[in-house]
């Protein structure tokens, strides 16, 4: 079993910065990919950002250039920084890893945080 906790939320003024953090802990073999997925209130679940492991950083045109995901594989966390935070950007952040529990399971599995409010205000 795997478990993601996440910490960092809060209330900040527009312009001002945030950072969410995001631990995985249980049965890990290999992390295959992390990121961070975001639902505003009347709005579907989008993606926000998405690092595979080795491979390409991705971000939503909405974040580029004031979102910065980053991860320490040795404590299997990822962080994303927010700058610059926007009154839209006001959510519920949830992060996201694509996990292989054990050698013998070829296939990772994805499981999500709890989730954590944002609320940038005006």
């Amino acid at each position: 079993q795997v478990q993601l906790v996440e910490s960092g939320g809060g209330l900040v003024q527009a312009g001002g910065s945030l950072r969410l953090s995001c631990v995985a802990s249980g049965s890990i073999f290999r992390i295959n990919a992390m990121g961070w997925y975001r639902q505003a209130p009347g709005k579907q679940r989008e993606l926000v950002a998405n690092l595979p492991t080795g491979g390409r950083t991705t971000y939503v045109d909405s974040v580029k250039g004031r979102f910065t995901i980053s991860t320490d594989s040795a404590k299997n966390t990822q962080y994303l920084q927010m700058n610059s935070l926007k009154p839209e950007d006001t959510a519920v952040y949830y992060c996201n890893a694509n996990i292989r529990e054990s050698v013998w399971r070829p296939l990772g599995r994805d499981y999500w945080g709890q989730g954590t409010q944002v609320t940038v205000s005006s």
